[in-house]
């Protein structure tokens, strides 16, 4: 066994110890967001709406049912309630929030802190029924409606008290919140179980290549031979990928840095598999990453079915969901009787309020459910069986949908922003693999990482862990410290910065290997096709507001005793500093800048909040949010709000490179940066760097304080 090789048992033990310790924080932040939830009062759902967690002032607008017999509830904003100017024919819009396809989430009734009723609710909760309401899965998310599907996902469907409890929802004042995901949880604990317990003689071939007991097969390109490629327009760096993908015989990984192209080849890729008679199943870390990839394949008419529930509601996905084909293909007819009679009992439930009666409809529900479910099961087996690529999160890989199927190859998307025990709900059962993603951009985000060890169920000494190992390693970065480059393509060519965006990250990230496409390299916000002044700003790619000399201070949100309870931790803001930014937003939009291609990031949520307090009234088009949250995403201009600036020259987790990677390659053609150069240098050797390249190659400028104040 090579001196690299890692016992697969012991991984899958110390990844059990992991995820169980990363579960224990997410329930952590979950119970705060949660609670006395029943009871909090508008400014902190509020708050909790801002910071990503809820989603307030909503009202059941209708009930159906969804895949498995589920109640489907559809939420839209309470008109009582909504923002008048957001209303439009469609009628009005939900507010900004972060909840999105595949979070679990708890709706409440909007209950005052005082009163008969909310004694009641409080005393339920100190019961240890904890808040009062039912828990579901986000399947749909628009700018009008919210879709959830109540009971777990993976589960039997509803209890009985649940389905009473969604019943009690009609016309009330309701809001949602965001709790801790137990199925993907489960299903990564379930994989990690399965590896543990698998013997020796069970270790396939692949498994012992990607933990290190053999090496990688060179690979096969002669079995590839003359490759007629589909897409014209592939660069060379595509094609190398493709081609040494289809070539691997166990493990490929197609490195994408930012704008070049990663979705793009993988297409290419996938329709090179079925010309070669592979079955492919295909998977992400999120719902979009997956959505992205059916959208761009719909159009080549191959048999594709999407596992799961599509993230957008445009009609090509949703041609290609099972939960569309188990209603509109022919065998959906099997089906299509039994849940016709469901929605009529569930109708009839509302119209009657004799105990019996109702008693005898849920009954009935039960049975009808199950027969269903029994018919729904054989129509989707032969909708799966009958594609030839299917395709799922990573999770939803290990659903009862895929059982029992095989497949030549399975492809990851943004495998470098996925859990490596993630990663194996698919893999478990593969023989070879292709990984598309970049390391060098940020690894999914690990609550545990900062809580404390005392007192955690993973850290009481019983489970054996291996050294080196933790959840921020992705399988996408293990496997490239084990293997080497050797297994690995790089795409060169980017699509998306100007030459002078691109040119930092390139030479300090990517071994200057990046090549701006001729279509974008000297782009400007004047070249936009539409009306835009040529001024200082515009005719700029890039600016640098260099706060230092201490006039432009950080503060953190503990030092204000108000915001204790925000939710916003100790969290950073810096007053002064988003006053040049909201500035030089304000100069854009003046020049012609259309709102909506702009966004403001910021890698604090206290900032976030700061920013979004004057600029979203303002300009209900432009884009805020947080680093972390922009990742995979891109804007005309983006302007970077980096906060911090203090005498101890601490820069937080600003000195995470991943992290500023991500904020400097969203923009398209122009980026802003605002920050105390005096402060950021000090904290990383990459810092340092890119405050001298800021400081040789962009639009200087010094913000006098004096015009702020």
């Amino acid at each position: 066994m090579p001196s690299t090789a890692i016992s697969i048992p012991q991984f899958a033990q110390t990844q059990q110890a992991l995820l169980l310790q990363e579960h224990e924080a997410e329930k952590l932040s979950s119970s705060l967001a949660t609670s006395a939830a029943v009871t909090v009062s508008p400014s902190t759902r509020r708050t909790l709406q801002a910071t990503g967690y809820a989603l307030t002032g909503i009202i059941l607008d209708q009930c159906r049912t969804g895949m498995g017999g589920r109640v489907v509830g559809d939420f839209c904003a309470d008109p009582a309630t909504a923002n008048t100017s957001e209303s439009n024919e469609g009628g009005p819009q939900l507010g900004a929030h972060g909840i999105r396809v595949g979070d679990v989430v708890k709706v409440m009734e909007i209950v005052s802190g005082s009163g008969r009723k909310a004694g009641k609710e409080n005393k339920d909760k100190d019961r240890g029924k904890g808040p009062v309401g039912v828990e579901g899965v986000v399947t749909k998310a628009s700018e009008k409606m919210l879709s959830v599907a109540f009971g777990q996902s993976g589960g039997g469907g509803l209890s009985k008290a649940d389905e009473e409890m969604v019943d009690m929802l009609w016309g009330k004042k309701l809001w949602l919140v965001k709790i801790a995901n137990d199925v993907t949880y489960r299903r990564m604990k379930q994989t990690m179980e399965r590896m543990e317990k698998m013997p020796e003689s069970e270790h396939t071939h692949f498994m012992r290549v990607l933990f290190g007991h053999t090496t990688p097969s060179s690979p096969d390109y002669d079995s590839v031979g003359q490759i007629d490629f589909i897409d014209p327009t592939l660069n060379d760096s595509q094609k190398e990928a493709i081609r040494f993908a289809l070539a691997s015989r166990e493990i490929a990984l197609i490195h994408g840095p930012p704008g070049t192209g990663k979705t793009h080849t993988l297409i290419e890729l996938i329709l090179q598999m079925i010309r070669r008679n592979m079955r492919i199943l295909v998977c992400g870390s999120s719902n979009v990453s997956v959505d992205n990839i059916v959208e761009r394949l719909a159009p080549h008419q191959i048999p594709i079915v999407r596992v799961g529930h599509p993230a957008r509601l445009l009609h090509s996905v949703l041609d290609h969901s099972l939960e569309v084909l188990t209603q509109t293909s022919e065998a959906a007819e099997i089906v299509r009787d039994v849940r016709k009679e469901i929605d009529e009992k569930q109708a009839s439930i509302r119209k009657t309020r004799n105990g019996r009666e109702r008693r005898e409809i849920y009954s009935d529900l039960k049975e009808l459910r199950k027969e269903y479910r029994d018919r729904e099961a054989r129509c989707v087996d032969n909708l799966v069986t009958g594609s030839k690529v299917v395709l799922a999160t990573l999770h939803g890989a290990g659903g009862h949908q895929l059982r029992n199927q095989k497949f030549d190859v399975v492809i990851i998307d943004e495998a470098s922003q996925a859990l490596e025990a993630q990663c194996w709900v698919p893999l478990l059962t593969a023989s070879r693999a292709v990984l598309a993603g970049d390391h060098l951009q940020l690894p999914p985000t690990i609550m545990s990482r900062n809580l404390k060890a005392e007192g955690s169920a993973a850290a009481d000494g019983q489970a054996p862990t291996l050294s080196g190992i933790t959840l921020e390693t992705t399988m996408f970065d293990r496997l490239l410290s084990l293997h080497g480059p050797s297994i690995k393509r790089m795409l060169t060519t980017q699509y998306r910065m100007h030459e002078k965006i691109m040119r930092f990250p390139s030479d300090e990230l990517y071994e200057s290997k990046l090549i701006a496409a001729d279509g974008v390299k000297e782009r400007l916000l004047t070249g936009l096709p539409y009306d835009v002044a040529d001024t200082d700003d515009t005719r700029e790619p890039l600016v640098f507001y260099d706060t230092q000399g201490g006039d432009f201070p950080e503060r953190a949100e503990e030092e204000d005793i108000a915001k204790k309870e925000s939710l916003l931790g100790e969290s950073k803001s810096n007053e002064m500093e988003a006053a040049v930014v909201i500035r030089h937003v304000d100069n854009l939009v003046e020049a012609g800048v259309r709102p909506e291609d702009i966004a403001v990031i910021t890698p604090y949520n206290a900032q976030l909040a700061l920013l979004s307090q004057s600029l979203k009234g303002k300009y209900p088009g432009i884009e805020l949010g947080s680093v972390d949250g922009f990742q995979g995403r891109e804007k005309e201009a983006v302007v970077v709000s980096l906060v911090r600036s203090n005498p101890q020259h601490e820069v937080g987790f600003l000195a995470e490179k991943r992290r500023l990677n991500v904020a400097m390659t969203r923009p398209k053609r122009h980026l802003c940066v605002c920050g105390d150069s005096e402060t950021i240098s000090k904290g990383s050797e990459f810092l340092k760097h890119w405050m001298a390249f800021l400081e040789e190659h962009a639009d200087l400028r010094y913000p006098d304080v004096s015009e702020f104040t």
